[in-house]
């Protein structure tokens, strides 16, 4: 069973979300990185990107398959997580602490409510 943590929320892609303020947090659930097994490079969304919901704006390869990250949110890109350019296994790791992708303004408050709670995603992944 995966970790859920109830105070985030989720994308159908498994990206979670910490909403802090009128910025938000993105990284990969930790059903995701269990399904990718062995993290060994990320490619990070482009700092000041202006990006719109649901595009891809980066990836996480793994000895099993490449997977692309989507904006779960239109916003901008504000920082990222240079710590895994050198420990890309942060992300098997810590998925939700130290594993962070980046950090984005919210473009579009409304969007938000388009995310899936924790009850919702744990439908999702049929656990």
């Amino acid at each position: 069973m995966s970790d859920i943590p109830s105070e985030l929320k989720y994308t159908a892609e498994h990206e979670w979300i910490r909403i802090e303020g009128n910025e938000i947090t993105v990284g990969i659930t930790d059903f995701a990185q269990n399904a990718l097994t062995d993290v060994v490079w990320v490619e990070l969304p482009e700092i000041n990107a202006n990006v719109n919901s649901m595009e891809s704006y980066g990836s996480v390869e793994s000895v099993k398959s490449v997977s692309e990250i989507y904006a779960p949110i239109s916003g901008t890109v504000t920082q990222i997580n240079e710590l895994l350019e050198d420990a890309p296994e942060t992300i098997n790791t810590d998925p939700y602490g130290d594993g962070w992708i980046c950090k984005m303004t919210i473009g579009d408050e409304t969007q938000l409510e388009d995310l899936l709670d924790s009850e919702k995603y744990e439908e999702l992944l049929g656990e």
